[in-house]
């Protein structure tokens, strides 16, 4: 087993377990579907570079269950409000 899934520390910072094993999971089918890692490793372990993702607070579970990058923000299909007026 992995040392960083023993401590409650990354369990307590995504939100419980069931939460941690969905963000694990849906990050594993970004990365094994080509998605860029987020950190910087000497490994070609996904394992790794997911849970090294979670500890740096580089991703997290949106109020949807969907994974999210921190930063990355949702954009309208609309555009942005701007207003150009006075």
């Amino acid at each position: 087993m992995l040392e960083e899934l023993k401590e409650e520390q990354i369990v307590n910072k995504v939100g419980g377990r069931f939460k941690l094993s969905t963000l694990i999971q849906k990050r594993l089918v970004q990365l094994n579907k080509g998605g860029p890692a987020l950190v910087d490793l000497e490994t070609s372990d996904m394992m790794k570079i997911v849970l090294q993702e979670i500890i740096q607070d580089k991703i997290f579970l949106d109020t949807s269950n969907e994974v999210r990058i921190t930063g990355d923000l949702p954009i309208s299909q609309d555009g942005p409000d701007l207003d150009l007026g006075d």
